[in-house]
């Protein structure tokens, strides 16, 4: 009839003394006849001592400074703007763009420009031979230059990275090297 949780919930407001006189009444009377509700109560009591006679420990004074300094230590990722470098942005765009630029000056520098009819670069275009462009030394020798010039570029990149994240890594590294 009465299930487990209300039976605790009616008992610990009868031992807090929240429970109204007639609900009062019930349960002494349950107390004295059933032997479930005994076992319970006495189960509640003793619960409700060992609350009543323990303190309960208050944080030290340094908790929050403690935890702050814990966290502290962490490698926390920082903002964006802190970790993306500009200038590289700007020199990997201006690569490209000289890249680009590179090959489009020489592919309108290798074009028959003489040949006045109209629209026949659009017919000519299926026409265009492509080995052209990378079998001349001049354009290998950019195209070299350029990738020798961004692996500079990105191996210049990620030794500063390197170095940053030693430092946050190992605080005290440069004062033991010296």
């Amino acid at each position: 009839m009465n299930t487990q949780p209300n039976i605790e919930s009616r008992l610990w407001n009868y031992i807090d003394g929240f429970s109204p006189a007639e609900e009062k009444t019930v349960i002494e009377q349950l107390l004295q006849t059933d032997g479930e509700w005994k076992a319970k109560y006495s189960e509640l009591l003793e619960v409700n001592k060992l609350l009543q006679s323990s303190q309960l420990e208050a944080p030290s004074m340094r908790f929050t400074k403690n935890v702050m300094e814990e966290i502290a230590k962490l490698h926390i990722a920082p903002a964006t703007k802190s970790y993306i470098n500009k200038k590289i942005i700007w020199g990997l765009g201006f690569f490209f763009i000289t890249l680009v630029t590179g090959f489009l000056v020489y592919g309108f520098g290798q074009m028959d420009w003489s040949a006045g009819e109209g629209g026949t670069i659009a017919k000519n275009i299926p026409q265009l031979d492509f080995s052209k462009f990378f079998s001349n030394t001049w354009v290998n020798a950019f195209m070299m230059i350029n990738v020798v010039l961004g692996l500079f570029l990105l191996d210049n990149y990620l030794g500063n990275k390197r170095k940053e994240f030693r430092k946050e890594s190992y605080p005290g590294r440069d004062r033991m090297l010296k």
